[in-house]
């Protein structure tokens, strides 16, 4: 009887010492708990992934919208901007022709003052020079009064 034969003596009783106490329900439901564990820890991550896949459709969503909306308001700053910008020109022009329109109006009232100087100047000469000329021609209480008639005229005319 060598050692390879009390090997096997032994691995032949070790087997049915197990089988006999039941080791092998023992094992099997050992890996049976163990795979259930597993196949749960499966159907978590599937559970997981899938919400993980939902909630990253939802901020893709979201991320869209926002990207919407973004581009909503640049779009509505952009025409107000336009807007803004045409309604400073329209106001610039107005003002442009306001003021062209009152500078005008200086110029005419100034023309009509001028002219209304150089007629009052124009009169006052007259005046002058045909007192002169009354003066030297006319004497006496005849000359004085068509002097007085003359100059009355002339200042009616001028003015």
């Amino acid at each position: 009887m060598d050692a390879e034969f009390w090997v096997l003596v032994g691995f032949v009783i070790f087997v049915m010492l197990a089988a006999y106490l039941g080791v092998h329900s023992k094992l099997g439901a050992l890996l049976d708990a163990r795979g259930a564990r597993i196949r749960a820890e499966l159907d978590e991550a599937e559970r997981l992934r899938k919400e993980a896949a939902a909630v990253l459709a939802s901020f893709e969503g979201k991320r869209a919208e926002a990207e919407r909306e973004a581009a909503a308001i640049v779009e509505q700053a952009r025409v107000e901007a336009e807007m803004i910008a045409k309604e400073a020109q329209e106001r610039l022009a107005d003002f442009v022709t306001r003021r062209t329109a009152q500078a005008e109006a200086k110029i005419a009232t100034a023309e009509t003052n001028a002219m209304a100087e150089v007629r009052a100047a124009a009169a006052d000469a007259a005046t002058a020079a045909a007192e002169i000329v009354l003066r030297s021609e006319a004497k006496g209480s005849l000359g004085d009064q068509l002097l007085t008639q003359g100059i009355g005229d002339v200042k009616r005319l001028a003015h």
